[in-house]
């Protein structure tokens, strides 16, 4: 199951990316997310773990997979047999786009996607808008 948010943002691709590597401040910009932390010292990148507690849902550990500087990261989290995803991505082209893709699998993703489908999109679109706005605010 894949889940795809797409936003226009008025601001460098670099105040986009401070904004998404400073992961414990994403409260402050999106109500799809009550509390992030940091759950090691070393610099945020392949390897980190990031617990996210999210309104309506249990807290998840996220570990990053993929770091592309300025450009893309992804995390990667396991919980109750589903694997999910979440790539966040920085594209240029006449402006700045970030796309934002959740990929669920595993055993019971038809039946998550059932109970939870709706919020997760709302929760990524609430995100991908707060974003924006949080960058076009200090742009």
């Amino acid at each position: 199951m894949t889940y795809h948010e797409s936003i226009r943002i008025e601001a460098t691709a670099e105040r986009v990316w401070e904004i998404l590597m400073d992961v414990e401040r994403w409260p402050t910009w999106t109500a799809s997310m009550s509390e992030v932390r940091r759950l090691d010292r070393e610099p945020f990148g392949v390897g980190s773990r990031v617990r996210v507690k999210q309104p309506r849902l249990p807290a998840t550990q996220w570990v990053v997979t993929e770091r592309e500087p300025g450009r893309s990261f992804a995390w990667t989290s396991r919980s109750g047999g589903v694997t999910t995803l979440a790539d966040h991505r920085i594209g240029v082209d006449e402006g700045v786009t970030v796309e934002l893709i959740l990929r669920q699998s595993g055993l019971l993703t038809p039946l998550i996607g059932l109970v939870a489908g709706k919020l997760t999109r709302r929760y990524l679109r609430m995100e991908a808008e707060g974003l924006k706005e949080r960058a076009e605010r200090d742009a």
